[in-house]
C-alpha cells in the first residue's frame, strides 16, 4: 500500500508533463489524482493510528509518518484544487502559456512524491536523498515565474539547502559510526535497527552527529539562523507552492530532525542533549521573526517569517519535552499547516487582484473581496494564536509544558514574543482589509471556486480548536512514549 502513495504522484507527474498545452485535460486529471491520492495516504495514516506501525522492508511508518503523511496529502490535495483557478488567472494575464502549465502541474506531484518518501522511508540515508531531491524538485516551482527576483530565490534556495544537507549527511554518517560498534561494518542505517539498540549506541558519535543533522535539516526547516533563503523563497513561488513549502515542506526536514531527536532520547544521552538544542534554536528562530515580522513590507515575506516563527514553536515544544511538550509540538504541526495554507492562497487572491506584494499598497480588501476579507482576518487571527482557534490550543500546550518543566525564562521570553507577533501581525493584516481601495481596483472575487479550499481550511482550524478527533488525539498520545515525554 505504502508503494501505491509512492507510484501515483510519480504516474501523475508524468501524465501532467506529457500532456503539455492540453491544459483542462491535466486540470481534470490533476485534482482527480489529487483526490485519488488523499485517499490512499489518508488511509495508510489512519491505519497507523488505529493498528500501529507499518513495515514493508526499506518503507515503514508509524503514527509519526502518519501524521506526517495526512498533512501532505490533504495540503497537497487542496493546493492542486486552488492551483486550477490561480493558474487559469495567471494564463489569463499572460503571465504564463500552456506549456508552462504542464510543467507546473507535473512537478507539483513530483513535489508530494519527494515529501512522502522522506516519511515513509525507513533507512535514514534514504531520508536524506528524498530530503535533497525536495530541494532540486521545488527549486523549479521556486523560481516558475523566471522572473530576476525568482531566480535569485532559486538560487539561495539551492546553494544554502546543499550547504544545510551535506551537513545532515555528515551527521547521518557520524549516527552510522555510533553503530559499528554494536552493529558491525555490515550494519545499516534503518532507523528501526537503531532503535532497537539505541541503549547501546556511542554517545559521543551521536552528540555530534545531532548537532550537524539539526543544523542540516534545521535550515531546510527554516530554523535561525539557518532560516535566510525561506522568506525570499516562499515569497517568489506561486501562492500554492508557498503553502506546500511552508505548510508542508519545513514539516518534512522537521520530521527528519525529530527521528534523530527520538534516537537520542533513547540512547545513553537521553533526551537533555538533544532537547535542550531543539529549545535554542526555537527561542532564537521566534526571537528572529518577530523582529522581521515587526518591520515587513511584503506580505508574503511576512506569511514566510510567520512560519520561521512556527516552526521556532515547534522546536520549543519537543525542546521543553514532557507530555504537553510532545503532544502540542506534534498538534502544531497539523494546526500551522491548515492555518499557513489558509494564508498563502489568500494572499494570492490579493495578489492577483492588486498586482502588487507591498502591504502599503494594498487597502480595503474587505471591500473589494469581502470573501477572502473575511477568511484572511479569521487566519490572521488564528496563526497568532488567537481563541478558539487550533493553533492557541496547541501554543497553550507548550506554554504549559515550559511552566511544567520549570524552565521560567523561557516561558517568560517566548510569552512575551507571542504577544509581540500578535500585534505587529494582526497590525498590518488589518491595514491591508480595512480602508479605501486604491483607484482603479473592481470590486469582486478573483475566483469563486478558489475559495473552496479556503473554506474548508477555515472550518477545520475552528473545529481543531474546539475538538481534537479522538483517533488523532490517541495517536499523539502513543507518539509521546516514543519521544520519551510520558513522565
Amino acid at each position: 500500500m505504502i508503494e501505491i502513495a509512492l507510484i501515483s504522484p510519480a504516474v501523475l507527474a508524468i501524465i501532467c508533463l506529457l500532456l503539455g498545452r492540453h491544459t483542462r485535460a491535466i486540470e481534470a486529471i490533476s485534482v482527480a489524482g489529487a483526490g485519488s491520492l488523499l485517499v490512499s495516504g489518508s488511509y495508510l495514516a489512519f491505519r497507523t493510528f488505529d493498528e500501529g506501525a507499518i513495515d514493508e522492508g526499506i518503507w515503514f511508518m508509524d503514527q509519526f509518518s502518519g501524521l506526517m503523511m495526512f498533512i501532505i496529502v490533504l495540503i497537497g490535495f487542496l493546493a492542486v484544487v486552488y492551483s486550477v483557478p490561480y493558474m487559469r488567472q495567471e494564463m489569463a494575464t499572460g503571465e504564463v502559456g500552456k506549456r508552462k502549465v504542464s510543467y507546473y502541474y507535473g512537478f507539483l506531484f513530483l513535489f508530494m512524491l519527494t515529501m512522502v518518501m522522506v516519511v515513509v522511508s525507513d533507512n535514514l540515508g534514504m531520508v536524506w536523498i528524498a530530503v535533497e531531491a525536495t530541494t532540486l524538485v521545488s527549486a523549479f516551482l521556486v523560481g516558475f515565474h523566471n522572473k530576476a527576483t525568482s531566480l535569485e530565490a532559486t538560487w539561495k534556495y539551492l546553494i544554502i539547502c546543499s550547504i544545510g544537507i551535506s551537513l545532515a549527511l555528515l551527521g547521518t554518517i557520524f549516527v552510522y559510526a555510533s553503530s559499528l560498534p554494536v552493529l558491525g561494518e555490515g550494519s545499516d542505517l534503518h532507523w528501526t535497527s537503531l532503535m532497537a539498540v539505541a541503549g547501546q549506541l556511542d554517545p559521543a558519535f551521536l552528540k555530534i552527529g545531532f548537532v550537524l543533522v539539526l543544523i542540516g535539516y534545521g535550515t531546510k526547516a527554516g530554523l535561525a539562523p539557518m532560516h535566510t533563503w525561506l522568506p525570499d523563497a516562499h515569497s517568489q513561488s506561486p501562492s500554492p507552492v508557498s503553502a506546500l513549502l511552508s505548510g508542508v515542506l519545513l514539516n518534512c526536514a522537521m520530521y527528519a530532525v525529530l527521528r534523530y531527536h527520538i534516537l537520542l532520547t533513547h540512547s545513553p544521552l537521553g533526551g537533555g542533549f538533544s532537547s535542550g538544542m531543539l529549545l535554542l534554536f526555537g527561542m532564537l528562530s521566534l526571537g528572529v521573526a518577530a523582529a522581521f515580522i515587526i518591520t515587513q513590507k511584503d506580505y508574503k515575506r511576512l506569511l514566510a517569517y510567520s512560519s520561521i516563527e512556527h516552526i521556532g514553536i515547534i522546536a520549543i515544544g519537543f525542546g521543553f519535552g514532557g507530555f504537553w511538550g510532545v503532544f502540542g509540538g506534534l498538534l502544531h504541526m497539523l494546526n500551522h499547516s491548515l492555518t499557513k495554507a489558509l494564508l498563502f492562497f489568500g494572499a494570492g487572491n490579493v495578489l492577483q487582484k492588486y498586482g502588487t506584494k507591498n502591504i502599503s499598497e494594498v487597502r480595503g480588501v474587505g471591500r473589494t473581496m469581502p470573501f477572502t476579507a473575511a477568511l484572511l482576518l479569521l487566519g490572521a487571527l488564528a496563526i497568532t494564536g488567537s481563541p478558539p482557534f487550533s493553533i492557541f490550543i496547541s501554543e497553550i500546550m507548550v506554554l504549559a509544558a515550559g511552566i511544567g518543566q520549570g524552565s521560567f525564562l523561557p516561558v517568560i521570553i517566548y510569552s512575551g514574543i507571542l504577544v509581540v507577533v500578535f500585534a505587529a501581525f494582526m497590525g498590518h493584516v488589518v491595514r491591508m482589509i480595512f480602508g479605501e481601495p486604491p483607484p482603479g481596483i473592481e470590486k469582486g472575487e478573483i475566483s469563486r471556486s478558489g475559495l473552496l479550499p479556503m473554506v474548508a481550511l477555515a472550518a477545520a482550524i475552528m473545529i481543531m480548536g474546539l475538538y481534537i478527533p479522538g483517533l488523532l488525539g490517541d495517536a499523539l498520545k502513543e507518539l509521546i512514549g516514543l519521544f520519551g515525554g510520558m513522565e
